[in-house]
């Protein structure tokens, strides 16, 4: 009788802490922790031009193993949807990022540090002649920093750069 009370204790103890761990993410995704959660940044744009606001969140998906993120701009203006993974077969990050607007993007990260990584995308079907983007995002003082440019009909744009914050906000679609 004491072992079978000794047996239920110890798997009462290992389902407790079972359920009180936290869930983890893939080693290849830990710069991603600090970026879990709901973010919003207010573009900088030109005097009399109407405001525009990115939402989004980022999410532990697929038992870890990924990061989802959805955003949208203006409450479902634009928006899209990424996943991002390592691929074993390719040593490396990378990710699918579709939109409201028609065209997808694939691409690769690289890790920089423990809280800043570098995007580049191939972009698909982009109306407006873009075909690549890098980006490079740090996370810093409970806030991230995105610097991105566009490869747009041959030439790269100067780099633009959003601040976002922690937000209540919703990520809303059309």
């Amino acid at each position: 009788m004491a072992h079978l009370k000794s047996l239920l204790l110890s798997m009462c103890l290992c389902t407790f802490s079972v359920l009180s761990a936290e869930p983890q993410l893939s080693e290849h995704l830990q710069v991603f922790k600090p970026y879990l959660g709901t973010w919003q940044a207010d573009f900088d744009v030109a005097q009399g031009k109407p405001a525009v606001q990115d939402v989004s969140t980022w999410q532990r998906a697929l038992n870890g193993m990924a990061i989802k993120t959805i955003h949208s701009i203006n409450e479902g203006e634009y928006g899209g949807e990424s996943m991002i993974f390592w691929d074993n077969n390719k040593q490396s990050l990378v990710f699918y990022y579709f939109t409201t607007a028609g065209f997808y993007t694939k691409g690769t990260m690289n890790v920089l540090s423990p809280t800043q990584f570098v995007a580049y995308e191939n972009v698909t079907g982009s109306q407006e002649g873009i075909t690549k983007v890098k980006s490079t995002s740090e996370y810093k003082d409970n806030s991230f920093i995105v610097s991105t440019s566009y490869l747009k009909k041959g030439q790269w744009t100067k780099p633009e750069k959003r601040i976002y914050t922690r937000s209540n906000k919703e990520v809303k679609f059309k």
